[in-house]
């Protein structure tokens, strides 16, 4: 009998060490995870910190990087079409609901982005307190009131915060149409 309680004691001391063992691999886990989760945290935020800050510098980048790339090309820039005459010029990019593109260098003496398209066809639209709804650009209409869709205008990459018959022309810069819900 005594050696039968021998064994129950020592069972039991070699389960409490296993516990023990076990409690301490619980709590050296938890204690990697935690350092993992952290670390992971800390990094997705400097990542996100990093990327809004230079959203708005990387946009404008890209944007000069084409326009770079469309004025500097003999190539590229010959098959841009050309349109107008005057000593005043700017690219017009149009981007359709299809999301096919197109490119015109405007030529004009016109003071306004509006004023040269309307002198050239290119737009057409309704007056309103605002200025010209652009309803249409290069005969393709965009009706908000129809489907959702309207021809939103950039300038040099950035949302226009004027509508074409309020933006002054700056020579060289690069002006945009794209049909937008």
């Amino acid at each position: 009998m005594q050696k039968l309680l021998m064994r129950v004691r020592n069972a039991h001391r070699v389960r409490n060490a296993h516990c023990v063992h076990g409690a301490r691999m619980y709590t050296w886990l938890t204690c990697v995870l935690c350092t993992v989760l952290i670390a992971a945290m800390a990094l997705t935020a400097t990542g996100c910190q990093t990327a809004g800050g230079d959203q708005e510098t990387g946009a404008q980048t890209s944007v000069e990087s084409a326009t770079v790339a469309i004025t500097d090309s003999a190539t590229e820039a010959e098959t841009i079409p050309a349109l107008g005459q005057g000593a005043t010029t700017f690219t017009l990019a149009i981007t359709f609901g299809d999301k096919t593109e197109k490119q015109y260098l405007i030529h004009t003496d016109k003071q306004t982005v509006g004023d040269a398209l309307l002198e050239l066809g290119l737009i057409a639209g309704e007056e309103s307190e605002y200025g010209l709804y652009v309803k249409t650009v290069d005969g393709v209409t965009a009706d908000y009131d129809v489907d959702g869709t309207y021809w939103a205008f950039y300038i040099d990459g950035a949302y226009a915060v004027t509508g074409v018959s309020g933006t002054d022309i700056t020579p060289g810069a690069t002006y945009a149409l794209k049909v937008e819900k």
